[in-house]
């Protein structure tokens, strides 16, 4: 009896869906991928110099004005606010110009009574301007309603 011969198929791995399914997660992740750029900023820092450590630290002068008018000054500093003493609006200007010239980055905190005038603010400002203080906050108050 004669048999036949088996044929024999050569065997061999497609790699077609192989490479389809490698292309697609490579368009998946170049899709899904954001891209952000950087950006740099340059800032110049301040330099502690020994001129500047001898001074007494003040960093805020803190006006209060109320609603008469009233004006009280005081000094913030690390350690606290420090005492209030009341001061006429016409001697308010050459207090503040003594202050500009001691401390010469000092910033002024205004802060106003909610009933207070207007005028009394403004007044102060001017004050502050003719002083030569540059840098000027305004000092709120948040009220739980």
């Amino acid at each position: 009896m004669k048999f036949a011969t088996p044929v024999t198929e050569e065997v061999s791995i497609n790699l077609t869906p192989l490479i389809d399914i490698v292309f697609l997660l490579l368009i998946f992740f170049m899709v899904s991928t954001t891209f952000q750029r950087e950006t740099e900023l340059e800032i110049a820092l301040p330099e502690a110099s020994a001129q500047s450590q001898s001074r007494e630290s003040v960093s805020a002068v803190v006006l209060e004005i109320n609603s008469q008018g009233l004006y009280r000054l005081g000094t913030q500093s690390a350690d606290g606010i420090s005492e209030f003493i009341s001061v006429e609006f016409e001697n308010l200007g050459e207090i503040l110009e003594g202050i500009s010239g001691k401390y010469a980055t000092t910033t002024l905190v205004i802060k106003a009574d909610a009933k207070t005038s207007h005028q009394a603010v403004v007044r102060a400002l001017d004050a502050a301007q003719r002083a030569g203080l540059k840098k000027i906050k305004f000092a709120a108050e948040m009220t739980s309603s």
